[in-house]
């Protein structure tokens, strides 16, 4: 009788454990479609990525940059430009998504010199800009990088759906990793995100994509 008691017990347990997940799950989706912007209306394609219709218009912002000046979205005017969210110390999505847009540089060709890429980084500490342009001259000369703060990037965050935080559980002092947000965004001259990627995309997908925005113009 007893092992039939304990058995229910743990049935029931697991069953409370599975329907939490479930719930965190269903919640957690939930508020990452939420925190996309209304005025979007993406649709995903195997071969253009997320597309918003109509564009996304973006808050113009200004951070320290790895040229030694300042750089502003609104600099980038008349220029396409790719954005992407990350840190210097990060172990993977970073320097495999960079090395992946020197690849989207190579393949795009001609129209190379009409995208900027841009790494904001979510680590405006340990990420100076002295710190941005020696990490990103290991991938391209090009690549310019912006140190951000924590008061613009919560201002600007929910236009890209930005997520990232500190795991405190993985070091401390100078010594820690930082979860956020992998996706890349491509912004038009007139400062509207067009498109974004998820992590993983094939080069050769995002270099279609972004030529296809250029001659739509």
């Amino acid at each position: 009788m007893a092992s039939q008691t304990d058995k229910s017990k743990k049935t029931t347990l697991f069953l409370l454990a599975a329907l939490l997940v479930s719930v965190v799950v269903v919640a957690f989706v939930l508020y990452q479609a939420a925190r996309r912007p209304a005025e979007a209306a993406p649709e995903d394609t195997e071969y253009t990525g997320t597309v918003y219709d109509p564009p996304v218009e973006l808050s113009v912002f200004t951070l320290p940059s790895s040229t030694g000046e300042p750089l502003s979205l609104s600099d980038l005017r008349g220029r396409w430009a790719v954005l992407f969210f990350g840190y210097t110390h990060c172990p993977d999505f970073c320097p495999l998504t960079l090395a992946e847009y020197k690849q989207v540089r190579r393949l795009l060709g001609d129209d190379a010199d009409a995208v900027q890429i841009v790494f904001i980084s979510v680590d405006g500490v340990r990420d100076t800009p002295e710190a941005l342009a020696k990490y990103l001259a290991l991938f391209d000369p090009t690549f310019i990088g912006l140190s951000g703060d924590d008061e613009t990037l919560a201002r600007i965050g929910p236009e890209y759906s930005l997520f990232y935080e500190r795991r405190t559980d993985t070091g401390s002092g100078a010594d820690y990793l930082i979860d956020h947000t992998t996706r890349s965004y491509l912004v038009d001259p007139e400062g509207r995100l067009r498109v974004s990627f998820a992590f993983g995309t094939e080069p050769e997908i995002v270099a279609e994509s972004i030529r296809r925005q250029i001659k739509a113009g």
